[in-house]
């Protein structure tokens, strides 16, 4: 297609800069607000565009040197190309434009965004992809739009020092193995003891390699080595704990070590999971009589955390190793007023609501495609303030539209909390109190 001039004027949630050409709005990766840019249209739609980078006539001010070489065709990062100072205000922006457009909410009470305070090697979990080629084993990310593997031989600046090592440290060892190309992917996670591993293996003798990268187990300083055959659940132990442990905040200075299972989930920014209980917890106080009712509680990560603050914690997971992990998390820091049930958020919310029982303070933690039949109900369980802890704003402002627009609850804040720098992810933490 034709080569058209544009000027960006803003960022979209995803990563994008946003432009108009002939009225239409375009949007163009890897782009900054103020730049002038010579772009190639590469899909039209009925009312916008898309388009690539063909050259940068006017930088904006807002640009800086990636920090990595495989920028701009990695799928990873979105926007290294940008000042932090940045990326922080692009999505407040965002968070505040999409509550506007899609919740209809007038002037909603949008906060700075809660930065990181470290912008790269923050990531304590990573899936690395290998391929085995003829000069050597490339391990790194997908190629942006394609499935094939960007060798990364120095680490992805993004993750944390020690799983950059680590992956130094298993490529060795993997680029020696004569089916070297059965191993398709490599997943660390640093926890507390150290960085654990797990190998998606594709070939026929798990036990073979698992008794060899056991005698290479000193070699590989690893807490923790898996092998995954087929389906996450069939793992092979090769050899370490299967349970991986982190800190997080609890009360005025304290702190409490929880953990989950091989596989399982966490958020991936420690020092902003930090962050984000401490503001959950400043935002919620519940009253000592209060009970809490953590929804998609996952293995308790913000909850067992409160449960000292209130007379009871009940959670509610629909993913079952998740609920293992918060009964052990409970038992292991002694919280002795909390009960964690596996069940469907929603068919839980109306069954408790049936029975009448009351909570004076609500966690609500939904996945990426949040919880519109649990939002219609929820007012009806007369709770005094709800936390909504969300990952896609577009998500949120659909269902905080339809907590408000009851008028049973205002939307006392929404904090854009930067849990992923360096890409155009968003995560919000958004405050509700009974009217």
């Amino acid at each position: 297609m034709k080569l058209s001039e544009v000027t960006i004027e803003r960022l979209a949630f995803g990563g994008s800069g946003v432009g108009r050409i002939d009225g239409k709005v375009c949007f163009v990766p890897f782009s900054a607000p103020g730049d002038r840019l010579t772009v190639r249209v590469v899909k039209e739609h009925r009312s916008w565009l898309e388009a690539e980078l063909v050259e940068v006539r006017e930088a904006s001010p807002l640009r800086v040197q990636p920090v990595c070489s495989a920028f701009g065709q990695c799928g990873g990062c979105d926007w290294q190309h940008l000042h932090y100072a940045a990326q922080a205000e692009a999505k407040r922006s965002i968070l505040l434009e999409t509550l506007q457009r899609v919740g209809k909410l007038v002037e909603p009470p949008v906060g700075q965004t809660v930065m990181a305070p470290a912008a790269y090697g923050y990531r304590a979990r990573a899936q690395f992809k290998l391929h085995q080629t003829a000069d050597g084993l490339k391990a790194g990310f997908y190629r942006r739009g394609s499935r094939s593997v960007i060798d990364l031989p120095q680490g992805c600046p993004v993750v944390t020092p020690a799983i950059n090592s680590a992956l130094a440290r298993l490529r060795q060892q993997l680029e020696s193995l004569p089916d070297a190309d059965s191993v398709s992917q490599i997943s660390l996670e640093e926890g507390e003891q150290g960085c654990h591993a797990m190998l998606r293996y594709t070939g026929s003798d798990p036990q073979r390699l698992a008794a060899h990268l056991r005698q290479q187990a000193g070699l590989l300083n690893l807490a923790g080595l898996f092998l995954q055959s087929g389906r996450k659940e069939n793992l092979t132990p090769v050899f370490g704990d299967e349970r991986i442990t982190y800190r997080v905040p609890s009360g005025e200075a304290g702190e409490l070590l929880l953990g989950y299972g091989i596989g399982g989930f966490s958020q991936v920014n420690r020092q902003q999971n930090q962050a984000m209980i401490r503001l959950v917890h400043q935002l919620l106080h519940p009253a000592p009589k209060d009970r809490l009712l953590d929804l998609y509680c996952g293995n308790g990560n913000l909850s067992l955390p409160l449960a000292e603050q209130c007379s009871e914690v009940v959670g509610i997971e629909g993913y079952q190793p998740s609920i293992a992990s918060a009964v052990d998390n409970s038992r292991q820091v002694r919280v002795n007023n909390s009960t964690f049930r596996c069940a469907d958020a929603a068919a839980e919310l109306q069954r408790l609501i049936t029975q009448q029982q009351r909570f004076g303070a609500v966690l609500l933690d939904p996945p990426r495609s949040g919880a519109p039949d649990l939002v219609r109900t929820l007012p009806l369980l007369g709770a005094s303030r709800i936390i909504y802890v969300s990952c896609d704003p577009g998500t949120l402002a659909r269902d905080l539209a339809s907590l408000t627009g009851s008028g049973n609850y205002r939307l006392e804040s929404a904090l854009p909390l930067d849990m992923f720098p360096q890409t155009g992810h968003l995560e919000t933490v958004a405050c509700l109190t009974r009217t």
